[in-house]
């Protein structure tokens, strides 16, 4: 059940470091309707190929939507997933057309942004919540005395097995 909120508190169980990826993109001019949907309609083609092909190596990803933004938190396993996916499939695709259709036009913009983070750099806690973020992605375990603070989860003192 992808909406069951767990109670209590949560947080993963690490030992795999972790590719987190920003992607998306900003209508900079609403009227040019034109320019901006067809950046905002591939979204949905690489989500579906994400989402149905694990063996790509996107672990799990987030929507988030403002006025003007998008912007989508994907995890991954590695960069070099990440890399091969961008250079091929659907993203590649997606990435010709805004060159083409796009390029410097100033109607919509795009980002990304890709941070490497080894497993001794990040930490996690989830209190009474569905399974997200990172606790998605990889999974989280209910916190234990040996990761009951913010400086424990960080230093890897996580879960007794």
């Amino acid at each position: 059940m992808a909406n069951q909120v767990f109670s209590g508190r949560y947080t993963v169980d690490k030992g795999q470091d972790v590719v987190v990826f920003l992607i998306g993109m900003r209508i900079n001019q609403w009227w040019a309707v034109h320019k901006w949907l067809p950046v905002f309609l591939a979204m949905p083609g690489m989500i579906r190929e994400l989402s149905t092909n694990k063996q790509l190596g996107c672990l799990s990803m987030e929507n988030f939507f403002s006025f003007r933004t998008t912007l989508l938190l994907q995890y991954w396993r590695s960069s070099d997933d990440l890399r091969h996916y961008a250079h091929g499939h659907a993203h590649l695709k997606a990435w010709k057309n805004f060159n083409q259709k796009i390029g410097n036009n100033r109607a919509v913009g795009i980002y990304h942004e890709t941070y490497v983070l080894p497993s001794s750099h990040y930490e996690t806690l989830y209190g009474n919540m569905p399974a997200f973020g990172l606790g998605k992605a990889l999974g989280h375990v209910a916190v234990t005395p040996q990761a009951d603070s913010f400086t424990k989860r960080l230093q890897g003192k996580q879960i007794s097995h």
